[in-house]
């Protein structure tokens, strides 16, 4: 097989995802990742170059250290067709604990700044978040096949569910739901199927913190500023993970969101917070 010279040549499965993630070792603690020839607003995702990201972090730390979290800023639109340089400072190797610092860089600026923490897993007690009790399963009725975007290129299956109405207080427990997987199965790698969770973690936080202000999609404007995300056990991607989001605060033109993923059989796999800049009006130009 000819090597792809783009996503675009790929099918719309997990190949895509993962040669997506698939980054070119240029130097010690130096690669290159893919970009994508065209993104339907002309910037790259987020959660692609944070995956990436964490990605380079993780060729760079023993197989026994799995990702915990995440913090990352988003700096500067990433631009399609260009690679990403992903350049990663060794911070701290322990024996519990590993901590890395990725910068992604294009045209020589850095678009996007991460820390993530790894850790080798500890016996210790447990609780955890259940999987709301009105959430249709992903098969159901309830979970329809609409999907979040009309990028039919995505190597994602994503099942809209409905979410409840504001309670009397104005008070949203959810404004986003959805059951999403990989097109495929991936393969049996925790640290990759930690990078193809954050992928899917900024996929709907901005539409969240958006609905809570009811502006449709089309009014103003919304960017991510900073994202969070933790790891709590270890749940697989290529099977339904439902994505929870909930909005918590909007002031200052910023609106926060928290998310959570449980798979069908109710893990609570990871958490996450998001912070977007939600503008009701377009800035003047």
């Amino acid at each position: 097989m000819t090597e792809p010279e783009a996503a675009e040549d790929l099918p719309p499965t997990v190949e895509r995802l993962l040669w997506l993630l698939e980054l070119e070792a240029l130097d010690r603690d130096l690669f290159r990742a893919r970009s994508p020839r065209h993104r339907p607003n002309g910037r790259l995702f987020g959660g692609q170059v944070a995956a990436q990201a964490l990605r380079a972090a993780t060729l760079t730390v023993e197989a026994d250290h799995a990702p915990h979290s995440l913090h990352g800023y988003f700096l500067r639109p990433g631009l399609p067709a260009k690679p990403l340089i992903l350049q990663v400072d060794r911070i701290r190797d322990g024996k519990s604990f590993t901590t890395r610092n990725v910068k992604a860089i294009q045209d020589g600026e850095a678009i996007f700044s991460l820390s993530a923490s790894f850790h080798v897993e500890e016996p210790a007690g447990e609780f955890q978040t259940p999987l709301p009790a009105d959430v249709p399963r992903a098969d159901d009725d309830g979970a329809s096949d609409r999907r979040m975007s009309s990028d039919s290129s995505s190597p994602f299956d994503i099942r809209q569910v409905r979410t409840p109405p504001a309670d009397e207080r104005g008070v949203f427990e959810s404004t986003q739901r959805v059951w999403v997987r990989t097109r495929g199965a991936l393969p049996d790698d925790r640290a990759l199927h930690a990078c193809v969770l954050t992928y899917i973690s900024d996929m709907g936080a901005v539409l969240a913190a958006r609905k809570a202000l009811r502006i449709p999609w089309s009014g103003g404007m919304a960017a991510s500023l900073d994202h969070a995300l933790w790891f709590h056990r270890w749940i697989r991607p290529d099977g339904w993970v439902l994505f929870d989001l909930r909005p918590l605060s909007n002031a200052g033109s910023r609106g926060l969101v928290v998310g959570t993923m449980h798979d069908e059989a109710g893990v609570h796999g990871a958490s996450m917070t998001q912070e977007a800049l939600i503008r009701e009006t377009r800035p003047a130009t």
